[in-house]
């Protein structure tokens, strides 16, 4: 009979004691793997509501956009006799008790409808007088005197200029969009 090798017989005693340790350090390692995956998760769950919280303010800012121009465009179409009366989406006072947040927008204002995004769009345009019925020359309304300088030829104007010397009145025009998932959202712009 042979007797055993030294070296054969601590290699064999070593390995029968190190087989549970490994396991351990294995396990440890596979939960923190787990967890950095779910924290993970869990950031890029965060960026894509972010995200899509900023596409729904960029198609509210459109959308009230939208509204001021249509609005603008009413307003212009309007002689200053048809604008010294209340009508619907349009007061000819500042009305100073006017807050966006507690207007009546669905018996006070202008609907102008629902876009592709699902935002419903509403428009409200005062006049900046004190007081309905008056004209525009009346004192007690926010106005600014032109100045006429060259020609109105050119990119980006909304036609010809005024004659030098005349008031025009400011209108305030407030938008409010209503969009998806409860959101609301105002834009106010003032136009002469």
């Amino acid at each position: 009979m042979t007797s055993p090798n030294p070296k054969t017989a601590r290699l064999g005693a070593a390995r029968s004691s190190q087989r549970g340790v490994v396991l351990f350090i294995a396990l440890i390692i596979l939960v923190a793997m787990t967890l950095a995956g779910l924290a993970m998760m869990r950031s890029v769950d965060t960026n894509n509501l972010i995200a899509g919280n900023l596409a729904f303010k960029s198609a509210a800012a459109s959308a009230g956009d939208a509204a001021i121009e249509v609005a603008r465009n009413w307003v212009m179409s309007k002689t200053p006799g048809q604008l010294q009366t209340d009508q619907q989406g349009y007061f000819a006072n500042w009305q100073p008790s006017f807050d966006p947040k507690t207007f009546d927008w669905l018996g006070s204002s202008a609907m102008i409808g629902t876009d592709n995004f699902g935002n419903t769009i509403y428009y409200v345009a005062h006049r900046m007088c004190a007081q309905s019925g008056q004209s525009i020359d009346a004192t007690d309304c926010a106005k600014v005197s032109t100045v006429s300088v060259g020609s109105t030829q050119g990119g980006g104007s909304y036609g010809s200029a005024p004659l030098a010397g005349t008031s025009l009145v400011f209108y305030r025009i407030t938008a409010k969009i209503e969009g998806p998932k409860f959101t609301v959202s105002y834009i106010q712009a003032f136009i002469y």
